[in-house]
């Protein structure tokens, strides 16, 4: 399977609250949450869907309501009015890297397969893996690895990297695996999962495209349309958390005359949902996701 869809019917139940709208998936991948959102649309309805990967291409739906965007999410809102649409009911972005991706071995997503250093969503861009780890300065690794890896370590590996990367090239997740085999084991398994994805969120500017994609679906949603987001880490999370209470992504928006922050969205429920024992026991790539809905006023 190409992708075993998150929180399906939680999310969609959250989305969809006119079978006339326009809806858009931000994160199409294998199109579970798209077919599942076109199941409950009229004949009037339309689902604009978009991924930049190209092997996502091949998961096209044929429906006269659907429409596949080869784009980035971070483009949404230009991406939109090239179709005439100014104004959308809800959307949808489950964020992370597809089951598809991480079993791909070759695209160097996962931590379990020896594969080229790339790590790109979209296999046409320039920056890769590899760049990140063979060209970016000490500094500029050690800030990637303790603000998107969350890594306490972040100087030390920057500095075993570049100190490396002097003899010898890094080209594939073996090569950078083996740098830090003084590791204890009971540590191997969630510092590399930490490691890769700090790589892979450079690589693929996750958290500016998040950051950009949330500016434009305030813009574009109707009042009362839905932002629905399933994030897989805290940094994502803390993004959308925060977005969805005022509008920003730090600092305090300023309080009215009254003392009241003005709302952007309200929130469908106080808390985060998350997979129930089942959907996790079913698939194990759900076990760290959080889902937010917005509403927006």
């Amino acid at each position: 399977m190409y992708h075993n869809p998150v929180l399906l019917k939680q999310s969609v139940d959250d989305l969809v609250t006119n079978p006339d709208g326009i809806y858009v998936d931000c994160t199409f991948g294998g199109g579970g949450h798209s077919r599942e959102i076109l199941s409950r649309l009229s004949e009037k309805g339309k689902l604009f869907s978009f991924d930049q990967d190209l092997d996502a291409l091949k998961n096209t739906i044929d429906d006269p309501r659907f429409t596949l965007v080869n784009q980035n999410f971070r483009f949404l809102e230009n991406s939109m009015l090239m179709y005439g649409i100014t104004q959308v009911d809800g959307i949808l972005a489950d964020l992370g890297v597809s089951s598809h991706q991480f079993d791909e071995a070759e695209r160097g997503f996962s931590t379990r397969n020896n594969a080229p250093l790339d790590m790109r969503m979209n296999v046409m861009q320039g920056l890769d893996a590899k760049r990140v780890i063979n060209e970016y300065e000490e500094t500029e690794l050690a800030d990637i690895f303790y603000y998107y890896g969350e890594l306490r370590e972040a100087r030390k590996l920057a500095r075993d990297i570049v100190h490396h990367r002097k003899t010898k090239s890094i080209n594939t997740t073996e090569d950078l695996k083996k740098l830090f085999s003084y590791l204890p084991p009971h540590k191997v398994n969630k510092f590399y999962a930490q490691l890769f994805q700090a790589i892979r969120i450079e690589v693929n500017q996750e958290l500016e495209a998040l950051k950009e994609m949330l500016v434009q679906a305030l813009n574009i949603l109707r009042p009362e349309g839905r932002l629905v987001v399933i994030s897989y880490h805290s940094l994502e999370d803390r993004l959308v958390k925060r977005f969805l209470k005022n509008g920003m992504f730090e600092g305090e928006q300023q309080r009215d005359i009254y003392g009241n922050y003005k709302k952007v969205f309200e929130l469908l429920k106080s808390k985060a949902i998350i997979p129930d024992d089942k959907e996790i026991e079913e698939n194990s790539r759900a076990r760290s996701a959080k889902m937010r809905t917005g509403i927006k006023v």
